[in-house]
């Protein structure tokens, strides 16, 4: 379901919105297509944030576990 809503651009940005005339129906298309494609970085962003902050917070047990893997191997 699509929603009626209204937005204010600056003309720059309107200009350059036309100016891809071709590759979208109408301007409401582009927009659609951009606002979605932020959404989707924002929410990728945000998960990479709290995948940091875990992966942050077990480091020192990880690098710990690895140091113990590495005295296993058998020096050449």
């Amino acid at each position: 379901m699509k929603a009626k809503t209204s937005i204010t651009l600056s003309e720059d940005v309107l200009k350059s919105l036309d100016k891809l005339e071709g590759e979208f129906k109408n301007r409401s298309e582009a927009i659609e297509k951009a606002v979605v494609f932020y959404l989707k970085s924002r929410r990728t962003k945000i998960r990479e944030q709290k995948d940091l902050k875990i992966l942050n917070q077990k480091a020192s047990r990880l690098n710990r576990e690895a140091e113990e893997v590495l005295s296993y191997q058998i020096e050449t």
